[in-house]
């Protein structure tokens, strides 16, 4: 018995399938014979074998359910090949796409006075509003994943005309600066503001929810942490108090038993890796009492609308979402916090803001069985399934305290206008297929409160390709999108940066270096990440495309199986955004040797035109590994010791050369 054959067919209605199988496919030879979960197809033309017996010349066809989509399998019974079956499986998979191709459906267009958020969406989404009737503020919640859908939907839709909101003005204005910086955006926004403002800046925070509302929780682990204890932000005991939970051991494992023997991995172990849990709540409410205590204000339920930009500084346009009042304050510099949704980013990056997205979907819960989930341990990313409806889906787990849990589900998925990525199908299928993932009956599961959101990535083809700047204007964290294609999250990004940015933006902001050019030295750029962006690209199936199904996860079997095999502080510095190019370099060849049909599956994912981009990325990373060796000994000793001279008779010149001097560490990391 031998398999043949083997398709995803992107539809969650197998039982149509299996019908279509049995009484509507006409194969081109042979004789049908229905089974439970499809047919048998006899070829054997003089047998007389009756139908509960096997023939020599046999196909068994059958498909399953599982990841909300279908899966279909030929074997062969006998014990060698036969003329007919390579033509048999052929028509049957032209056939099965003409039926049932992919598709991507919208969602409906909902108008709230008539009824509820629940009652509008049930017939489309029903497990989606039967579990969020089970959390506490679930009605508002559903309608911010709505409001972020469409409003993702439409930006994705219309990048050619995006809507502006940040226009120049030529004339200054007679009105004082009361504030040196306004941070639009209160989730990442408040960290680097907190921070600024204890600097002694006057500082302002606009945020349009309430304030310490967070649609995600947050992950790092204390090595990564230890850069906002060194800023002094935080003491160690205030970031003790603010772990809901530490894990023994993170796992990454992806399913592996539809690829071939040399490509199936073991459970890569990563104790060191996001191993910390925050609770957002409790660490935003510090945040914003450090912000408070240094002088800064935080305007919540507030929404940003436009900034004016004239040569003295930033008016800013707001309205107080409560009351309907129109509010106005002005600012040296505007700060872009607001994250993937940013109508800034859009503006300042045209029709190219993003190159891909992960609609990420999740929840907080409890009351779970201590047998079957076990909060000493957590998924840092796996994969029970292969391709479903082209997107292949990894799970995330993270004790949250020691009676929740964090639970996420994403994709990584091309930026497509006909199929931008949706938050509520992924969770429809969240609220399916997580029995699947995880033993459990989520009828008893408590429903705490939803985690959501589209986390961008950019592929970054040289170190100023990607807009985060303009006149007194600033985009940092995910408006930023400059995280890792690996980790995927602006916080894990923004605190690794933090240190450089901060300091940056203080010696822009002591010496008024506020044009575009001077910002743009303000940035998270590594090249050692921008590299990796092949690495999602590699996870993508392009709308319309259709892909073997076990295809990605050989490809991160391929890989994390080489990390496994590795000391414990290579995957670690690996997943963390800390390789070097020679470890890079090495581990691409060693994954070349061990899987030669690689580059040919990178190609067709990517395409001839972005590996010719990736090499030019992997260019300037090579050169950056030559600058780390020639400067990297020296050139930073050297810059402090002239801080004194050069800081103050060439301020631009300073700026530049400490942006150099912190590109080379963050580029090499040692």
């Amino acid at each position: 018995m031998e398999e043949i054959l083997y398709l995803e067919v992107p539809t969650p209605d197998t039982q149509a399938v299996c019908t279509w199988l049995q009484q509507e496919w006409q194969p081109p030879q042979g004789r049908t014979i229905v089974t439970p979960n499809g047919i048998r197809l006899q070829l054997s033309q003089t047998s007389t074998t009756p139908t509960d017996q096997i023939s020599d010349q046999e196909l068994s066809i059958f498909v399953w359910s599982v990841q909300r989509t279908t899966y279909l399998k030929v074997f062969r019974w006998g014990l060698s090949s036969f003329r007919a079956e390579k033509l048999i499986c052929q028509q049957l998979e032209k056939s099965l796409r003409s039926k049932f191709p992919p598709h991507y459906p919208l969602p409906p267009d909902i108008d709230l006075s008539q009824g509820s958020i629940f009652e509008a969406l049930a017939p489309y989404y029903p497990k989606t509003v039967h579990f969020f009737q089970k959390m506490p503020k679930g009605e508002y919640d559903l309608q911010r994943v709505y409001w972020w859908e469409k409003r993702w939907r439409e930006s994705v839709r219309n990048p050619k005309e995006p809507k502006p909101v940040i226009f120049s003005q030529q004339q200054g204005t007679s009105q004082p600066n009361e504030y040196d910086l306004i941070y639009i955006g209160g989730a990442l926004g408040v960290i680097h503001a907190a921070v600024m403002a204890q600097l002694g800046y006057r500082v302002l925070l606009i945020e349009r929810l309430p304030f310490g509302r967070m649609n995600r929780e947050w992950n790092i682990s204390r090595s990564e942490f230890q850069s906002l204890i060194d800023l002094g932000l935080f003491t160690a005991e205030e970031f003790e108090k603010v772990i809901a939970k530490e894990y023994v051991d993170g796992f990454n494992k992806f399913f592996d038993s539809n690829n071939p023997p040399h490509l199936k991995a073991p459970v890569l172990h990563t104790p060191k890796v996001l191993n910390i849990a925050i609770d957002s709540e409790k660490f935003l409410a510090l945040c914003g009492e450090k912000l408070k205590n240094a002088g800064g204000q935080i305007w919540d339920e507030t929404e940003f609308i436009k900034g004016d930009i004239d040569p003295e500084g930033v008016t800013v346009h707001l309205i107080h979402l409560p009351t309907g009042q129109p509010k106005q304050v002005r600012g040296r510099l505007l700060i872009d916090a607001m994250g993937t949704a940013s109508p800034i980013a859009w503006q300042l990056n045209g029709k190219r803001a993003f190159d891909s997205v992960c609609p990420t979907v999740g929840a907080v819960i409890e009351g779970f069985d201590p047998q079957v989930w076990d909060t000493q341990y957590g998924d840092v990313l796996n994969s029970h399934g292969d391709i479903s409806r082209g997107r292949q889906l990894i799970w995330e787990l993270f004790p949250a305290s020691d009676r929740e849990l964090t639970i996420y589900l994403f994709h990584y998925h091309q930026v497509h206008p006909d199929n931008p990525g949706s938050l509520l199908e992924m969770y429809e299928d969240f609220f399916s297929i997580l029995p699947e993932y995880r033993r459990c009956d989520v009828e008893t599961l408590v429903w705490k409160k939803p985690t959501f959101g589209y986390i961008p990535g950019h592929f970054s083809r040289g170190k100023s390709d990607r807009k985060v700047a303009y006149d007194r204007l600033l985009a940092i964290g995910d408006a930023a999108s400059l995280q890792s294609p690996l980790i995927f999250t602006g916080f894990g990004s923004l605190v690794r940066n933090l240190g450089r940015l901060t300091h940056l933006l203080d010696t822009a902001l002591k010496h008024d270096l506020l044009s575009a050019q001077d910002l743009a030295q303000i940035r998270a750029y590594q090249s050692n990440i921008a590299v990796t962006w092949l690495f999602s690209k590699g996870m993508m199936v392009s709308t319309g495309k259709i892909l073997a199904p076990q295809r990605i996860n050989s490809m991160l079997n391929t890989f994390f199986g080489l990390l496994a095999q590795e000391p414990p502080e290579i995957a670690d510095t690996f997943i963390k955004d800390k390789t070097t190019w020679s470890m890079f370099t090495r581990l691409a060849l060693k994954a070349a040797r061990k899987n030669p049909a690689l580059l040919l599956w990178i190609v067709e994912m990517a395409g001839i035109e972005d590996i010719f981009y990736w090499l030019r990325t992997y260019l300037d990373f090579t050169v950056d590994a030559l600058k780390n060796q020639l400067f990297g000994g020296w050139f930073s000793g050297w810059l402090k010791q002239s801080q004194s001279w050069l800081e103050k008779s060439y301020p631009a010149l300073w700026l530049r050369l400490l942006s150099f001097s912190y590109g080379l560490s963050f580029s090499q990391p040692r």
